[in-house]
């Protein structure tokens, strides 16, 4: 029989070779336990943060359809109009080209049109300095009445509005400050010179813009002249209020500054007039005393929207459209319109 080798010199024997055949090649030995350690360690780590607590992933923020829809189209756009100007620079060459003469035809009904409107409003100014407004306007104070709606209360599904007659004056005579407005933007071919250099005296020199008058004789007759192009009446002291706060601008070294800040004022009127916040240029001019006239200079003309649309001029001017003159109390609603 023969005898089986011994199994455990060989073993060792392999075990030497392998050892050294590693050492030889720098490589490192690891045991199998050593390997599971390492690797339970590397997947259990995470990313923390300063305080200790894992930190959590980042999100990506999601960026709406919409949003990505208009920015193509805008870069398409740009894209189109970056290849236009490679083909024309210039533009269109028939209205940029200095070489191009612009015929502008202008129709002679147009200058008979205006003749006819100028030479009118000439006559009226005239009729209106000799002779004033005779029955046209009243030296009296007019008070009317007209229905308002107060408030309305719910029973079941109907509403039921109540109304009250309220009085208000009809004209401004008795008052001390009114406010006027110009209503009429005439091409300059149809006002007289006459009738422009009174606007132009009242600082009313475009359409839709205000001022504050200190109602009198004087002034009143010189309104008169003016009523086709303007309308005037007596606002509340709340609009007053609101309007100097809302569109105010004052006059600083010739030039429209928003009144955004009391120093404004108080530079400009406090060492005259004693003037130092809008309050006291409120007061001044719901309540005119000697200092009035300074504190009007010193507002520059109001800016005020138009109160209807363009359709509504168009197809309303000759029926809605013929509020001028004085107005009385009635002017309040149509300046709170245009604020």
């Amino acid at each position: 029989t023969t005898e089986a080798p011994d199994n455990t010199l060989f073993r060792g024997l392999s075990t030497v070779l392998y050892t050294e055949k590693n050492q030889s090649n720098s490589i490192p030995i690891m045991t199998t336990d050593e390997t599971t350690a390492e690797a339970t360690t590397t997947t259990t780590e995470a990313p923390t943060t300063t305080t200790g607590a894992p930190q959590q992933p980042e999100e990506l923020q999601l960026v709406p359809e919409s949003v990505l829809r208009r920015k193509h189209d805008l870069d398409e756009l740009k894209a189109k109009r970056a290849a236009q100007e490679l083909e024309n620079p210039r533009g269109n060459r028939k209205v940029f080209n200095p070489k191009v003469k612009r015929i502008r035809v202008i129709k002679p009904e147009s200058f008979v049109a205006a003749a006819t409107s100028r030479n009118n409003a000439k006559t009226r100014f005239n009729r209106v300095r000799k002779k004033g407004m005779q029955t046209r306007a009243s030296n009296k104070e007019i008070v009317k009445e007209r229905e308002v709606v107060v408030k309305g209360k719910e029973k079941g599904e109907e509403t039921e509005v109540e109304k009250t007659i309220v009085k208000y004056a009809a004209n401004s005579v008795g008052a001390d400050v009114i406010f006027a407005i110009r209503i009429r933007n005439d091409r300059r071919t149809t006002i007289p010179p006459a009738v422009r250099k009174k606007l132009s005296m009242f600082r009313l020199r475009n359409v839709n813009e205000g001022v504050f008058v200190q109602y009198s004789e004087r002034s009143r007759k010189n309104l008169q002249l003016l009523e086709p192009y303007i309308a005037y009446g007596i606002l509340t002291k709340a609009t007053i209020s609101d309007l100097i706060t809302r569109r105010g601008h004052g006059k600083v070294e010739g030039k429209r500054v928003p009144l955004m800040d009391n120093t404004i004022i108080e530079t400009a009127l406090g060492d005259d007039t004693g003037i130092i916040c809008v309050e006291d240029l409120v007061e001044e001019i719901a309540s005119p005393s000697s200092n009035f006239q300074k504190a009007n200079n010193f507002l520059w003309p109001f800016h005020l929207t138009a109160p209807r649309t363009n359709f509504q001029k168009k197809t309303l001017g000759e029926v809605d459209g013929k509020d001028y003159g004085d107005r009385g109390e009635t002017i309040d609603e149509l300046i709170r319109q245009m604020l």
